[in-house]
Protein backbone atom coordinates (compact mmCIF):
# COMPACT_ATOMS: atom_id res chain seq x y z
CA UNK A 1 0.00 0.00 0.00
CA UNK A 2 1.66 3.38 -1.02
CA UNK A 3 2.09 5.96 1.61
CA UNK A 4 0.07 9.15 1.88
CA UNK A 5 1.69 12.53 1.74
CA UNK A 6 1.52 14.87 4.54
CA UNK A 7 0.03 18.09 4.36
CA UNK A 8 3.04 19.41 4.69
CA UNK A 9 4.70 17.60 1.92
CA UNK A 10 5.74 20.44 -0.29
CA UNK A 11 7.03 22.08 2.39
CA UNK A 12 9.24 19.33 3.87
CA UNK A 13 11.01 18.89 0.12
CA UNK A 14 11.77 22.56 -0.04
CA UNK A 15 13.39 22.55 3.36
CA UNK A 16 15.11 19.52 2.07
CA UNK A 17 16.58 21.40 -1.18
CA UNK A 18 17.26 24.19 1.29
CA UNK A 19 19.63 21.97 3.22
CA UNK A 20 21.05 20.38 -0.12
CA UNK A 21 21.98 23.35 -1.63
CA UNK A 22 23.99 24.11 1.56
CA UNK A 23 25.28 21.22 1.59
CA UNK A 24 26.32 21.34 -2.04
CA UNK A 25 27.52 24.25 -2.02
CA UNK A 26 30.30 23.72 1.22
CA UNK A 27 31.14 20.16 0.12
CA UNK A 28 30.18 19.79 -3.48
CA UNK A 29 27.72 17.55 -5.01
CA UNK A 30 29.49 14.07 -5.31
CA UNK A 31 31.18 15.16 -1.71
CA UNK A 32 27.55 15.05 -0.15
CA UNK A 33 25.47 11.99 0.98
CA UNK A 34 21.94 11.33 1.46
CA UNK A 35 23.22 10.64 4.78
CA UNK A 36 24.48 13.81 5.04
CA UNK A 37 21.37 15.44 3.65
CA UNK A 38 19.50 13.73 6.31
CA UNK A 39 21.25 14.79 9.17
CA UNK A 40 20.84 18.10 8.41
CA UNK A 41 17.19 17.78 7.69
CA UNK A 42 17.21 15.80 11.04
CA UNK A 43 15.83 13.26 9.83
CA UNK A 44 16.16 9.54 9.35
CA UNK A 45 17.37 8.43 5.82
CA UNK A 46 14.69 6.29 5.42
CA UNK A 47 12.02 9.21 5.75
CA UNK A 48 14.30 11.06 2.83
CA UNK A 49 13.31 8.41 0.43
CA UNK A 50 10.02 9.07 1.04
CA UNK A 51 10.44 12.70 -0.80
CA UNK A 52 13.30 11.96 -3.12
CA UNK A 53 14.46 8.90 -4.34
CA UNK A 54 17.95 9.72 -5.26
CA UNK A 55 20.88 12.43 -4.65
CA UNK A 56 20.64 13.50 -8.59
CA UNK A 57 16.51 13.97 -8.02
CA UNK A 58 17.77 16.50 -4.90
CA UNK A 59 19.63 17.81 -7.19
CA UNK A 60 17.59 18.57 -10.24
CA UNK A 61 14.81 20.19 -8.55
CA UNK A 62 17.02 22.23 -6.46
CA UNK A 63 18.71 23.34 -9.97
CA UNK A 64 14.71 23.46 -11.20
CA UNK A 65 13.01 25.53 -8.89
CA UNK A 66 15.90 27.97 -9.08
CA UNK A 67 16.37 28.46 -12.64
CA UNK A 68 12.60 28.48 -13.16
CA UNK A 69 12.37 31.47 -10.66
CA UNK A 70 14.90 33.40 -12.18
CA UNK A 71 13.17 33.21 -15.78
CA UNK A 72 9.73 34.62 -14.28
CA UNK A 73 12.48 37.65 -12.79
CA UNK A 74 13.90 38.44 -16.19
CA UNK A 75 10.64 37.96 -18.01
CA UNK A 76 8.44 40.24 -15.16
CA UNK A 77 11.98 42.73 -15.58
CA UNK A 78 10.85 43.11 -19.96
CA UNK A 79 7.80 44.63 -18.79
CA UNK A 80 9.66 47.71 -17.78
CA UNK A 81 9.23 50.56 -19.91
CA UNK A 82 12.48 51.99 -21.34
CA UNK A 83 15.04 50.24 -23.95
CA UNK A 84 18.05 51.16 -21.10
CA UNK A 85 15.89 51.13 -17.76
CA UNK A 86 14.51 47.80 -18.79
CA UNK A 87 17.87 46.46 -18.62
CA UNK A 88 18.47 48.13 -15.30
CA UNK A 89 15.78 46.22 -13.88
CA UNK A 90 16.43 43.21 -15.12
CA UNK A 91 20.00 43.15 -13.55
CA UNK A 92 18.34 44.81 -10.82
CA UNK A 93 16.07 42.04 -10.48
CA UNK A 94 18.30 39.30 -10.89
CA UNK A 95 20.75 40.79 -7.97
CA UNK A 96 17.47 41.12 -5.77
CA UNK A 97 16.19 37.26 -6.66
CA UNK A 98 20.28 36.56 -6.27
CA UNK A 99 19.46 37.44 -2.59
CA UNK A 100 19.76 34.16 0.21
CA UNK A 101 20.25 32.10 -2.99
CA UNK A 102 23.88 32.03 -3.10
CA UNK A 103 24.37 28.33 -2.41
CA UNK A 104 22.12 27.68 -5.33
CA UNK A 105 24.00 29.96 -7.26
CA UNK A 106 26.97 27.96 -6.88
CA UNK A 107 25.35 24.61 -7.13
CA UNK A 108 24.08 25.83 -10.06
CA UNK A 109 27.33 26.91 -11.72
CA UNK A 110 29.21 23.66 -10.34
CA UNK A 111 27.42 20.92 -10.30
CA UNK A 112 24.61 21.17 -13.53
CA UNK A 113 27.39 19.16 -15.63
CA UNK A 114 26.91 16.38 -13.36
CA UNK A 115 23.22 15.35 -13.73
CA UNK A 116 22.23 13.26 -16.65
CA UNK A 117 22.29 14.66 -20.29
CA UNK A 118 18.32 15.06 -20.15
CA UNK A 119 18.13 16.42 -16.99
CA UNK A 120 20.93 18.72 -18.02
CA UNK A 121 19.04 19.77 -21.14
CA UNK A 122 15.46 20.79 -19.30
CA UNK A 123 17.90 23.25 -17.08
CA UNK A 124 20.04 24.55 -20.09
CA UNK A 125 17.13 25.64 -21.51
CA UNK A 126 16.16 27.73 -18.76
CA UNK A 127 19.61 29.40 -18.98
CA UNK A 128 19.17 30.22 -23.13
CA UNK A 129 16.26 31.50 -22.10
CA UNK A 130 17.58 34.09 -19.84
CA UNK A 131 20.12 34.46 -22.16
CA UNK A 132 17.78 35.60 -24.86
CA UNK A 133 15.99 37.99 -22.69
CA UNK A 134 19.18 39.80 -22.07
CA UNK A 135 20.32 39.48 -25.44
CA UNK A 136 17.27 41.13 -27.07
CA UNK A 137 17.51 43.84 -23.96
CA UNK A 138 20.97 45.01 -24.55
CA UNK A 139 20.18 45.05 -28.41
CA UNK A 140 17.46 47.09 -27.79
CA UNK A 141 19.03 49.70 -26.20
CA UNK A 142 22.39 49.64 -28.33
CA UNK A 143 20.80 49.35 -31.31
CA UNK A 144 23.48 49.81 -33.47
CA UNK A 145 25.24 46.36 -32.33
CA UNK A 146 21.43 44.43 -32.31
CA UNK A 147 22.79 42.64 -35.56
CA UNK A 148 26.36 42.46 -34.60
CA UNK A 149 26.63 38.86 -32.88
CA UNK A 150 30.11 38.54 -32.40
CA UNK A 151 29.79 41.74 -30.30
CA UNK A 152 26.40 40.95 -29.02
CA UNK A 153 26.85 37.87 -27.59
CA UNK A 154 30.38 38.41 -25.93
CA UNK A 155 28.49 41.74 -24.56
CA UNK A 156 25.46 39.60 -23.22
CA UNK A 157 27.78 36.64 -21.39
CA UNK A 158 30.15 39.86 -19.85
CA UNK A 159 26.77 41.10 -17.94
CA UNK A 160 25.96 37.91 -16.65
CA UNK A 161 29.24 37.46 -15.52
CA UNK A 162 29.44 40.60 -13.87
CA UNK A 163 26.17 39.67 -11.52
CA UNK A 164 26.49 35.96 -11.35
CA UNK A 165 29.94 36.22 -9.70
CA UNK A 166 29.13 38.92 -7.71
CA UNK A 167 28.25 36.63 -4.52
CA UNK A 168 32.37 35.85 -4.67
CA UNK A 169 33.12 39.96 -3.11
CA UNK A 170 28.99 41.44 -2.15
CA UNK A 171 28.48 42.04 1.25
CA UNK A 172 25.19 42.75 2.49
CA UNK A 173 25.70 46.28 4.01
CA UNK A 174 28.78 47.08 3.07
CA UNK A 175 29.61 49.68 0.05
CA UNK A 176 27.42 49.46 -2.68
CA UNK A 177 23.73 48.35 -2.57
CA UNK A 178 22.63 45.42 -5.02
CA UNK A 179 20.48 48.46 -7.06
CA UNK A 180 23.88 50.59 -7.21
CA UNK A 181 25.61 47.60 -8.38
CA UNK A 182 22.74 46.74 -10.89
CA UNK A 183 23.31 50.57 -12.12
CA UNK A 184 26.91 50.34 -12.43
CA UNK A 185 27.17 46.73 -14.76
CA UNK A 186 23.89 48.19 -16.77
CA UNK A 187 26.09 51.31 -17.20
CA UNK A 188 29.30 49.49 -17.90
CA UNK A 189 27.42 47.83 -20.87
CA UNK A 190 25.65 50.31 -22.28
CA UNK A 191 28.39 53.02 -22.62
CA UNK A 192 30.98 50.54 -23.67
CA UNK A 193 28.97 48.71 -25.81
CA UNK A 194 30.48 51.07 -28.85
CA UNK A 195 33.66 51.04 -27.81
CA UNK A 196 33.89 47.51 -27.49
CA UNK A 197 32.55 46.91 -30.92
CA UNK A 198 35.11 48.99 -32.73
CA UNK A 199 37.33 46.64 -30.78
CA UNK A 200 35.95 43.55 -32.01
CA UNK A 201 36.27 44.80 -35.53
CA UNK A 202 39.84 45.89 -35.20
CA UNK A 203 42.57 43.65 -37.31
CA UNK A 204 45.14 42.49 -35.08
CA UNK A 205 48.71 44.04 -36.01
CA UNK A 206 50.85 41.16 -37.10
CA UNK A 207 53.95 41.05 -35.46
CA UNK A 208 57.52 39.89 -36.92
CA UNK A 209 59.33 37.56 -35.17
CA UNK A 210 63.13 37.35 -35.86
CA UNK A 211 65.09 34.46 -37.57
CA UNK A 212 67.51 32.67 -35.62
CA UNK A 213 70.55 34.34 -38.12
CA UNK A 214 68.78 37.65 -37.49
CA UNK A 215 68.91 36.98 -33.31
CA UNK A 216 72.26 35.17 -33.30
CA UNK A 217 73.68 38.36 -34.63
CA UNK A 218 71.66 40.50 -31.89
CA UNK A 219 72.99 38.51 -29.07
CA UNK A 220 76.82 38.61 -30.67
CA UNK A 221 76.34 42.46 -31.09
CA UNK A 222 75.40 42.65 -27.78
CA UNK A 223 78.21 40.79 -25.83
CA UNK A 224 80.50 42.77 -27.66
CA UNK A 225 79.21 46.03 -26.50
CA UNK A 226 79.06 44.57 -22.55
CA UNK A 227 83.23 43.45 -23.67
CA UNK A 228 84.16 46.88 -24.48
CA UNK A 229 85.89 49.09 -22.22
CA UNK A 230 83.84 51.54 -20.45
Amino acid sequence: MARTRANDYGAKRRGILRRAAELFARHGFTGTSITMIADACGMSKALLYHYYSSKDEVLFDLLDAHLRHLVEVVEQATTTPGEQARLHAIAADLLDAYRGADAAHQVQIASLKLLPPDRQATLKEAERRMVAIVSEAIAGAVPQIANQHVVLTPLTMSFFGMLNWHYLWFREGKGLTRDQYARMATTLILSGAMAAAAAASETPKATTKATPKAALGTARRAKLKTAEPG
